[in-house]
């Protein structure tokens, strides 16, 4: 029985010792040595005197040391916490003043930013730790009910919160998302997540279970498509376990036009509704190419439900989210927590292995998000509230609506933002749209990215919507502002344009 999510790199470090782990653009890191090194990192987080279920916060980058930090910390029986080195300082300040981790390890660009911080924990510089050696057997102590990792919310909205994703969680996806795609040790994956999100779970744990080589693609690559495709190639890439929004601006690029990457087999997307214009452009230049859809916020462990793609899409049809992964149960609850029929909408739930431990340090908001299944009150049994609605197809799969905060009531009529967006996504020459509701004003607000002007979108919406969905203003921007996470900033679009 597997307990401990580090089993996987040191059985994959036993069978596959001198293949490549992880590489990033300076260098790469084989698992035996991947394993030497975190369980060094372990080692000198022990000696701060750290204790089995601590977290250990790690300045993240994209390069192989940070993988080093992640699994050092689980080596030391703590639990890591990922932070983006490049996020605002009070940012990083009020989450290092909450979490008073076991030790705050860094990377050399990051020392100063490190030693601006000591004031919150032990610091640990990841190089200099390998030098020092050493075993670390605290990680034997953990169950597999105790914490792997915690995310934190992008904080789009609010403070941010930190969700605690526990061992049992990380190994029943992973061997799950290992199944579904077939990846093995001769795969290719090109890690496209940031590891301060949680989409870069999928690579991480894929590559220690399955012995694949994963390559952690410059952050260059995505701002100049060229670069991406040659990267793709070169590094003889065949799995894209990717966040929607880098597909859609791949796909919005035009670059698969002209340059079409060899050696994919597979794409599968989540984060982030997937849009079927930008799907089809895909699907023409990678015709031969398995596609999967999957949906989850992070505290159901990444997903929660999978859609393969098998049959053709228009532009503007919705894409099922599909059906729970295994050992998930996924539904869709009324305003009377009663469950909805097919075709009537509610709010997405889910129980099951995935669900997250709850929220770090805030009792409050674990006890509202998670919360005791409504159709059981025979003994506990937690569901997680979404705050997403979707709704049942009359072909048995699950479709995503919108969020429920977008839900408006918009002369007289109730309108759900994200099928306004839907349809403006599919016009042609549209890159990206968000539509605001400004209710002081009971007024429509679309702000996009494109190439037709606003009259122009305006005559190909009238053939699309309804009239009391069409938006009253259009703003066209050169580019949408978008979250560390690739995710579009509703929140900061909310503040420049309804304010």
């Amino acid at each position: 029985m597997q307990i401990n999510v580090l089993e996987y790199l040191i059985a994959t470090a036993a069978r596959f010792p001198d293949a490549v782990a992880f590489a990033d653009e300076k260098r790469e890191i084989r698992f035996a040595g991947l394993r030497r090194h975190a369980e060094a990192v372990g080692a000198a987080i022990a000696e701060t005197g750290a204790s089995v279920r601590r977290p250990a916060a790690v300045l993240v980058r994209r390069d192989a040391l940070s993988v080093e930090g992640l699994f050092g910390a689980l080596f030391a029986g703590c639990f890591y916490v990922p932070l983006d080195a490049a996020m605002p300082p009070e940012r990083l300040r009020g989450i290092l003043a909450e979490l008073r981790p076991a030790a705050l390890l860094y990377g050399e660009k990051d020392e100063a930013l490190a030693r601006s911080l000591e004031e919150y924990a032990p610091l640990l510089s990841i190089a200099d730790c390998f030098d020092r050696g050493g075993a670390c057997e605290l990680w034997k102590r953990a169950l597999d009910s105790d914490p792997a990792y915690m995310i934190y919310t992008s904080g789009s909205t609010g403070s941010p919160k930190g969700i605690l994703i526990s061992h049992r969680s990380v190994i029943d996806f992973t061997d799950w998302y290992a199944a579904l795609t077939g990846v093995t040790q001769d795969d290719r994956l090109g890690n496209q997540a940031p590891f301060f999100f949680d989409l870069s779970v999928k690579d991480l744990y894929l590559a220690l279970k399955t012995g694949a080589t994963c390559h952690i693609l410059p952050k260059k690559c995505f701002s100049f498509p060229v670069l991406l495709i040659r990267a793709l190639d070169e590094k003889r890439i065949t799995t894209l376990s990717w966040a929607t929004a880098a597909f859609h601006i791949t796909a919005n690029s035009g670059v698969l036009s002209k340059y079409v990457p060899k050696t994919i087999r597979r794409v599968l997307l989540g984060g982030e509704a997937l849009q079927a214009k930008q799907l089809n452009i895909w699907r023409k230049a990678l015709p031969d190419v398995r596609y999967v859809n999957l949906y989850g916020p992070t505290e159901t462990t990444v997903d929660c439900t999978y859609y393969p793609i098998e049959r053709e899409f228009a532009d503007d049809e919705p894409i099922p989210i599909g059906k729970a992964c295994e050992n998930m149960e996924v539904l869709v609850l009324g305003e009377d927590d009663r469950p909805c029929a097919a075709g009537e909408k509610g709010e997405i739930c889910a129980r099951g292995t995935g669900i997250a431990i709850g929220y770090f340090a805030d009792p409050e908001k674990t006890a509202a998000a998670f919360v005791q299944d409504p159709r059981n009150p025979n003994y506990p049994d937690r569901i997680y509230r979404t705050g997403d609605i979707g709704f049942w197809g009359e072909d048995g799969n699950l479709y995503y609506a919108c969020r429920k905060d977008s839900q408006i009531k918009h002369s007289g009529y109730r309108i759900e933002l994200g099928e306004i967006e839907t349809a403006m996504n599919a016009v042609s020459g549209i890159a990206a749209a968000v539509c605001l509701f400004d209710a002081d004003k009971d007024r429509l607000l679309a702000v996009y990215e494109g190439a037709p002007e606003p009259a122009e979108l305006l005559r190909a919406l009238r053939g699309r919507l309804p009239k009391y969905m069409l938006p009253e203003q259009l703003e066209r921007v050169a580019k949408l502002p978008r979250l560390p996470n690739g995710k579009l900033d509703r929140a900061g679009l909310k503040r420049e344009y309804l304010s």
